[in-house]
C-alpha cells in the first residue's frame, strides 16, 4: 500500500520529534537524510528555535547552505543565534546579496557588522549596493550580480559572456543590453541569442526594455513584473544606468508576502513573518493584543449608542431582537466592499484619484443589496410582528446597506491617499463605525415610523 504525502509527512514529523526529545543527534541527521529538500524546510519550519538550530546541525554542508537559503529571514536569524560563529560566516558569504540584506535587517547590528566585515571585498561591495537602497523599495530586493551584453557585440561574444557567468549570475534567461556608459538600452533573450546566427550583432535581436527605478515601491515593481510576464525585470538609477535585476520568483515572495500582510490586517492582527508553528506565543498575542484593544474601545460607541436610545427600546423591546441582525449586516456588507478596493487597489484597477467613481458605484451597490435584503426583512418581520416592525427592518436594510457599502469602498482609498496600508483602513475599523453608525440609522427609523 502506498503511503499519501500526508501520511510520510506525519511519520517523518514524528520520528523527527522522537530523535530530538532524546537528543539522538544520528537518528534526526537519519530522518533528514531520508527527505528532499521541501520536505525538510516544512519539518524545520514547524520546530522550535532550539530544535531547529540542533536539526540543522546534522544536516550535510550543501544541503545546510540549500536549506539556509531558502528559509525566511527571521528564521535564518534564529538560526545564526544558534550556530557557531565560523558556521554563520561560511553560509553567509554563500548567500546572495538580496538575500544576505534580508538577513541583515533581523540581525542585531553588532551581528550585521561583524558578517559583513567577514566579506571579501567584492561581496562587501555588491550587499552594500543593495542595503544603500530605502527598506521597501525594490533596490532592497533586486539582485546587482547579472550579465549584460552591448548592442555590438556579436551572438557568439554575447553567448561567451552568459558561458563565463553562469556561476555568479542571478539570472541568465534574459540579458540586459546597456551601452559604455552601462545605460539600459534593450533586453535580448537567450532563446533569441541561441536562435540567432553567431556573426548577427545584439542591436539587431534586442528589444526595448521594460524597467522600473530602485527606488520605487518593491510591492509596485513585483506587480508590474508579474503582469508584464516577463522572467526578469531591469532596475535602473536616476540617470537610467542599471544596477541589478528583479527575477519572477523574487517578485512572488514580494506580492506572497505583501498578501499575508493585508490578509492580515483586514482581519484586525499584525503578521508574523515567520510560519505560524515557528512564531512564540509572545509575537502571537502582541500581534493580535493592539487590535483587540482598539477595536474593544471603538465598540463602546455601539455601548454609547444603545445607552442613548434606552427608552426607545423600553417601549418597543422587540427592537432589540434585531439589533445582531442590522450590524452584522451592515458589517459583513462594509467588509465585502472594503475587501474588494483593497485588492483592487493592489491590482492597480482603482487609484485614490477614482475616489468619486468609487463612492458612486458603492452607492448602486449598496442600495440594490439594501433593496434586496429590506424586501426579505420586510416581509419576514411582517409576518412575525407586525407591518410597522416590518417596515422599520425593511427601511434600516437599505439605509445601512448604503451606508457601509459606501464607506467601505471610501476607507482603503483615504488609507491609500495618506499613504498608509489601505488594509487597515478595512475590516475592523469599518465594522466598529458602521455598527454604531447603523443603530443610530436604526433608531432613528424606528422612533419616526412607530412614533415612539
Amino acid at each position: 500500500m502506498i503511503k499519501s504525502p500526508t501520511q510520510t509527512f506525519d511519520a517523518s514529523a514524528e520520528l523527527l520529534g522522537r530523535a530530538l526529545g532524546a537528543n539522538d543527534v544520528a537518528g534526526v541527521s537519519r530522518v533528514l537524510q531520508a527527505l528532499d529538500l521541501a520536505e525538510t524546510l516544512e519539518q524545520l519550519e514547524r520546530l522550535s528555535t532550539i530544535r531547529r538550530a540542533l536539526a540543522y546541525r546534522t544536516l550535510s554542508k550543501d544541503r545546510a547552505l540549500e536549506v539556509f537559503e531558502r528559509l525566511d529571514a527571521a528564521l535564518q536569524a534564529d538560526l545564526v543565534s544558534g550556530l557557531q560563529e565560523a558556521d554563520v560566516a561560511e553560509v553567509f558569504a554563500q548567500l546572495s546579496p538580496d538575500d544576505r540584506v534580508a538577513l541583515l535587517d533581523e540581525l542585531p547590528a553588532s551581528v550585521a557588522h561583524r558578517l559583513i566585515s567577514g566579506l571579501d571585498e567584492r561581496e562587501r561591495a555588491l550587499t552594500s549596493t543593495v542595503l544603500g537602497y530605502p527598506q521597501r523599495s525594490v533596490g532592497r530586493f533586486m539582485s546587482p550580480e547579472f550579465v549584460t551584453t552591448h548592442p555590438m557585440l556579436t551572438v557568439r561574444e554575447t553567448f561567451a559572456r552568459v558561458r563565463a557567468h553562469l556561476d555568479d549570475a542571478e539570472s541568465v534567461y534574459t540579458i540586459p543590453v546597456t551601452d559604455g556608459g552601462r545605460h539600459l538600452v534593450g533586453v535580448v533573450s537567450l532563446r533569441d541569442v541561441l536562435r540567432a546566427e553567431e556573426s548577427q550583432l545584439v542591436a539587431d535581436i534586442m528589444k526595448t526594455p521594460m524597467s522600473v527605478p530602485a527606488t520605487l515601491d518593491a510591492e509596485h515593481a513585483a506587480r508590474y513584473c508579474a503582469d508584464a510576464k516577463v522572467l526578469v525585470l531591469p532596475i535602473v538609477d536616476a540617470e537610467d544606468r542599471l544596477v541589478g535585476i528583479l527575477t519572477v520568483d523574487d517578485a512572488l515572495v514580494i506580492l506572497e508576502e505583501a498578501e499575508s500582510e493585508d490578509a492580515a490586517r483586514s482581519g484586525g492582527t499584525e503578521p508574523l513573518r515567520r510560519p505560524y508553528l515557528a512564531t512564540p506565543v509572545g509575537s502571537i498575542v502582541r500581534a493580535r493584543v493592539v487590535w483587540l484593544l482598539v477595536l474593544a474601545l471603538g465598540a463602546t460607541l455601539t455601548v454609547q449608542v444603545i445607552g442613548a436610545f434606552e427608552a426607545t427600546l423600553e417601549q418597543q423591546v422587540v427592537l432589540s431582537l434585531f439589533i445582531p441582525l442590522l450590524i452584522g449586516t451592515g458589517g459583513n456588507t462594509g467588509n465585502q466592499a472594503a475587501t474588494t478596493i483593497t485588492r483592487a487597489l493592489a491590482l492597480g484597477d482603482v487609484r485614490p484619484r477614482d475616489v468619486f467613481k468609487v463612492f458612486a458605484r458603492e452607492v448602486r451597490v449598496g442600495a440594490f443589496l439594501g433593496l434586496l435584503l429590506g424586501a426579505l426583512g420586510f416581509a419576514i418581520a411582517s409576518i412575525a410582528f407586525t407591518v410597522p416592525i416590518g417596515l422599520v427592518i425593511g427601511l434600516t436594510l437599505l439605509g445601512v446597506c448604503t451606508m457601509a457599502a459606501s464607506i467601505g469602498g471610501l476607507m482603503p482609498l483615504l488609507g491609500k491617499a495618506v499613504k498608509a496600508d489601505p488594509a487597515v483602513f478595512s475590516n475592523p475599523f469599518i465594522s466598529t463605525f458602521v455598527d454604531a453608525t447603523g443603530l443610530v440609522i436604526y433608531f432613528l427609523i424606528a422612533t419616526s415610523i412607530l412614533g415612539l
